[in-house]
């Protein structure tokens, strides 16, 4: 696990992932999977992957992570496809985040890459929330600002 620079906060990075998380909820990001390769590969600790029901949720779900990541002055490294909207990836070091449209997600099937990493259990608050935005979700109203 890399360093962060002096200037900013030592985190974990499971916390660090959850503070993503909430930020993908905040868009209604649904069924997130946090996978932990840490000891598998040397790409990073964790996998954040959600899934989008449209470019344009993709795109905004992965501004909304790229403000809150700033906010809480944690470290990107770099991002790619957050314009394209199929597949946004956002590289936070120990972190990586993935934002898919879900018939892309189904399509490149990263959980099934990593079969045997741990899936991380959210602790209730989180569930609490994951649980609302799948909720909300149910009303297609809700997606007209997207």
């Amino acid at each position: 696990m890399r360093t962060p620079p002096p200037h900013l906060p030592k985190r974990d990075p499971k916390e660090k992932a959850e503070i993503l998380l909430r930020a993908a909820l905040s868009k209604k990001a649904l069924n997130p999977v946090l996978i932990r390769l840490e000891g598998l590969t040397s790409i990073a600790d964790y996998f954040l992957l959600v899934s989008a029901r449209s470019g344009k949720q993709v795109k905004a779900v992965a501004e909304a992570v790229l403000m809150d990541g700033k906010k809480h002055r944690i470290e990107r490294l770099s991002s790619e496809g957050v314009h394209d909207g199929n597949w946004a990836l956002l590289d936070y070091g120990d972190v990586v985040v993935h934002i898919f449209h879900t018939p892309v997600r189904e399509f490149y099937d990263l959980e099934g890459l990593w079969p045997e990493a741990p899936r991380e259990v959210f602790p209730p608050d989180l569930a609490a929330e994951i649980e609302a935005a799948a909720r909300l979700v149910e009303d297609d109203s809700e997606w007209e600002e997207f």
